[in-house]
């Protein structure tokens, strides 16, 4: 589902500062200084909306917030429009790599990030983008297994291979999500998560194909919703979903499998063909402060590599393993990478599977 939405308040206290001016004046002055803005590209509830308001109180730039369901559709859109039409866009590790080696992005002058000594150093300079060139972490996070523990019993699931289970069948949620689900399959069959091999890729599409019937629903918009409705009861997702989901549901928990849940990171990015890039770096900065920061992680329950934000967060968020897994947790954690043209096989088999073929 693609939503578009403004957040306006600079429009706002604009327009009540010049109400007791002349129509006149108040139609010169808006020739004059017509009103700036941001357009943000980004997944759905992604960004807390005080926070959003807050940075258009304080710059003026109206924020215009288009979203996603998926890396998938974000690409294809950028690809499509040749980078223009949007501003910022907040893709995961392996297609940041993607659309930098196709000169999808422009550079990101950190020299106009004030605070950008807030990050965390071990997030920084990674293979999909060396010396962050092209991209800023935004938020880390998992996808693995959240259960509602009042009907399934936690202590049965302990690995992907547990979503097989008779007891779970029929009560089972996945996203939609390519390679999350596809690396589920390849999981289970012991293979790597970014696996070039057909036969392997075909493997882990027979493995799904086998639990297909024991799927409920696919949902990537919202996928806490039908667990917190009771419309399942164990559910593939993120872990920030888990965490919100847990908040009105304290019987939900999250389950990392043994072989491994899959670890991610999402990040700014300005397209190459970026209307507002001074606009951008603004946005950007402002989400690096450490307020930003833990407003992000209070609201929507994924981690982010901001220093300064971790030393303002309560100690209960801090411990919260949901939020923060442990090491040997991410130790184990699967990263997707980019494939290049093998991707093309791993949609191939998902869109057999979602067409139950």
């Amino acid at each position: 589902m693609k939503k578009l939405l403004s957040v306006m308040m600079a429009a706002v206290i604009g327009a009540t500062a010049c109400s007791e001016k002349p129509a006149s004046e108040q139609t010169a002055a808006a020739k004059a200084k017509p009103q700036e803005k941001v357009v943000i590209y980004n997944w759905t509830e992604y960004i807390p909306a005080d926070v959003l308001a807050q940075f258009t109180e304080e710059t003026g730039i109206e924020v215009e917030y288009a979203t996603y369901e998926s890396n998938e559709a974000m690409y294809a859109k950028i690809k499509l429009l040749k980078g223009e039409g949007y501003d910022i866009a907040v893709p995961s590790t392996f297609y940041v790599e993607k659309m930098r080696e196709e000169g999808l992005l422009q550079p990101i002058q950190t020299a106009k990030l004030s605070n950008y000594a807030n990050l965390d150093e071990n997030m920084l300079n990674k293979d999909y983008d060396p010396n962050n060139q092209f991209s800023i972490p935004y938020l880390w996070g998992s996808t693995a297994i959240a259960v509602n523990s009042e009907v399934i019993d936690p202590a049965l699931i302990t690995s992907w291979q547990d979503l097989w289970r008779p007891e779970v069948a029929g009560e089972l949620m996945l996203m939609d999500d390519v390679r999350d689900i596809m690396g589920v399959g390849l999981a289970v069959k012991g293979f790597d998560d970014n696996t070039t091999n057909e036969a392997e890729i075909e493997a882990a599409y027979m493995a799904l194909q086998s639990l297909w019937s024991g799927v409920k629903m696919i949902n990537s918009d919202s996928p806490k919703t039908p667990l917190i409705q009771g419309n399942v009861n164990i559910g593939v997702m993120w872990n920030g979903e888990a965490y919100m989901a847990q908040q009105e549901m304290p019987s939900i928990e999250f389950i990392y499998p043994s072989e491994g849940a899959i670890v991610w990171v999402d990040s700014f990015v300005i397209p190459k063909g970026a209307a507002n890039v001074e606009n951008a770096h603004k946005f950007i900065d402002f989400m690096l402060r450490a307020e930003s920061a833990k407003a992000a992680i209070e609201e929507l329950g994924y981690a982010a590599p901001n220093k300064a934000a971790m030393e303002l967060l309560a100690p209960e968020l801090r411990n919260n393993k949901i939020i923060f897994p442990d090491a040997e947790d991410i130790q184990k954690g699967r990263i997707h990478k980019d494939l290049g043209e093998s991707i093309l096989v791993f949609e191939k088999y998902w869109e057999k599977l979602k067409a139950g073929v």
